[in-house]
């Protein structure tokens, strides 16, 4: 393993190696120590430079310290993947401006493209869908697992829809351990698009947005829909990290249909026992009445050798007229709270388009602790930081909930002044321990705008008093404006810099020289 990651031996310091900072998905990074709330601000800091590239960016930008480029010395590294299949490694200084390397995914494959959005039924995601998932990296092997999707050609004039796990060198963008590997699964079932009682993967009509998961020597995936178009179905699927084979599969509605786990991008969660954590939205439950249909739930699974168990779950008791309005449970991932004191040690949290957010006990999950409500529905994951959670709801202002002793605080402690529309946006906290800890969120655009072209805008708030904004790129737009925005993206803070990705490029801001 010599030579790809310089720093091995020493102590790990600024990284990110998952979407939402970390298995447990508390938005945080608790190792920034050039940025605080002192030197933040309009005159201080601001856009460094830009990175672009092939395609739109809605994966999570990705950071590695110290590694080792053939030939080209050592490099702090951010990790860029893109709807036109592409996956670049660049100087996080941004010297050499140009990449470090870059590859495309499409290339082995004689006449792939990516997924035009007209394929799909779908405008959200446009013109084209190739990699939308954050990836995840293992450090220690020195490999980025990425999910990739393409159109192929299938005799004269068919075509076939494929998604494939790629397992890349972090040096080279080289692939490893035989890869890629096709997604492949069917489970026996009678729901919708079943064939001779079976339900088999859709490669056209399902949608991974939520991140990868790597954990435990396993790669987990998850799909969902485009705009609902049927038949689909929620998945989880995990892939030995080590070679790429399929360990387990799970399909949340095998006698009904959709289901799915889409989770506004955020990544699925685990805990300290290995337990996995998904949500999924609207569709059937019949659980209750003996079925395997987990619609609108918060399932907690965990691999038992070539199977996935539920070891538990929870339901909200509206689910019936959450699944009737479209108000999907899962348009939020789930956040593994810290263990707190008392009886309360062990939560999770998960919220709705139905506006309600979730306390709920990981060890007896069948009702929910609190509820909190934010009336226009959520579409982001809170943060968690030092006691606090800080959501961003949709048609919403940024605000801070403390939590003491397993329980969240009726009213926030702090709100921001700002109203943000539609989605909201997933908060990330970046901080030195329990120090200086500031909120970011990357503002975008309401879901029906898909032909806007709107700058993304880049928010830091004081996380002692979120009614305290820092700086936004728009404060001195000639400067510091940023490209144009893709929805439910989330910043990047690592070493002193962050990045966001956008339409096309990836934007780099810090402290000004």
């Amino acid at each position: 393993m010599a030579g790809f990651y310089v720093g091995l031996a020493a102590p790990v310091h600024a990284q990110v190696l998952t979407t939402q900072y970390d298995n447990a998905r508390t938005g945080a990074t608790l190792t920034e120590t050039v940025l605080t709330p002192a030197n933040v601000n309009q005159a201080r800091f601001g856009k460094l430079f830009t990175m672009k590239v092939d395609g739109d960016v809605y994966a999570q930008p990705l950071y590695l310290p110290r590694v080792e480029i053939p030939g080209k010395g050592v490099h702090d590294v951010v990790f860029v993947a893109t709807e036109h299949d592409s996956v670049y490694a660049f100087d996080a200084a941004g010297s050499p401006l140009e990449p470090l390397w870059q590859v495309n995914l499409l290339a082995a494959f004689s006449g792939a493209t990516t997924v035009p959005a007209a394929d799909v039924n779908c405008p959200f995601i446009r013109p084209e869908i190739g990699i939308t998932p954050t990836p995840a990296i293992d450090r220690h092997t020195g490999t980025l697992y990425v999910l990739a999707r393409s159109k192929e050609p299938s005799g004269l004039i068919q075509h076939r829809y494929v998604q494939r796990l790629h397992a890349l060198a972090i040096t080279t963008g080289a692939e490893k351990m035989g890869g890629p590997v096709e997604m492949q699964a069917s489970v026996a079932g009678t729901g919708a698009g079943a064939s001779g009682g079976k339900v088999a993967f859709d490669g056209l009509r399902e949608l991974p947005r939520a991140g990868l998961l790597l954990t435990g020597g396993q790669v987990y995936l998850t799909w969902a829909s485009s705009c609902d178009v049927g038949p689909y179905h929620g998945w989880v699927m995990a892939y030995d990290a080590g070679t790429l084979k399929q360990t387990a599969v799970f399909n949340t509605s095998p006698d009904a249909d959709d289901s799915g786990i889409w989770q506004a991008d955020n990544g699925p969660a685990v805990d300290a026992a290995g337990n996995v954590y998904v949500v999924t939205g609207n569709g059937t439950f019949d659980v209750t009445e003996k079925g395997r249909d987990y619609g609108d739930t918060v399932l907690k699974l965990h691999l038992a050798g070539d199977r996935f168990e539920v070891r538990d779950s929870f339901t909200p008791s509206d689910q019936a007229k959450l699944n009737a309005g479209d108000l999907d449970l899962g348009s939020t991932g789930p956040v593994v709270v810290p263990d707190q004191p008392g009886s309360r040690a062990h939560l999770v949290l998960a919220g709705g388009k139905n506006g309600v957010a979730y306390v709920i006990d990981r060890d007896g999950m069948g009702r929910a602790l609190q509820t909190l409500t934010f009336p226009d529905g959520l579409y982001a994951a809170p943060a968690y930081w030092n006691g606090h959670l800080f959501f961003l709801a949709s048609e919403d202002h940024l605000k801070d909930y403390a939590l003491k002793d397993g329980r969240l605080s009726d009213a926030p402690v702090a709100t921001g002044a700002q109203k943000f529309l539609n989605p909201g946006a997933p908060p990330a906290v970046s901080a030195n321990g329990t120090r200086d800890a500031i909120v970011w969120v990357i503002e975008t655009k309401v879901w029906n705008a898909w032909n806007m072209q709107k700058p993304s805008v880049l928010h830091a708030y004081d996380a002692a008093n979120v009614a305290h904004e820092l700086y936004n790129s728009e404060q001195n737009s000639a400067r510091d404006r940023a490209g144009m925005t893709v929805r439910f993206t989330i910043p990047t803070i690592a070493g002193g810099r962050v990045y966001i990705g956008t339409k096309g490029e990836v934007d780099t801001y810090g402290l000004l020289k």
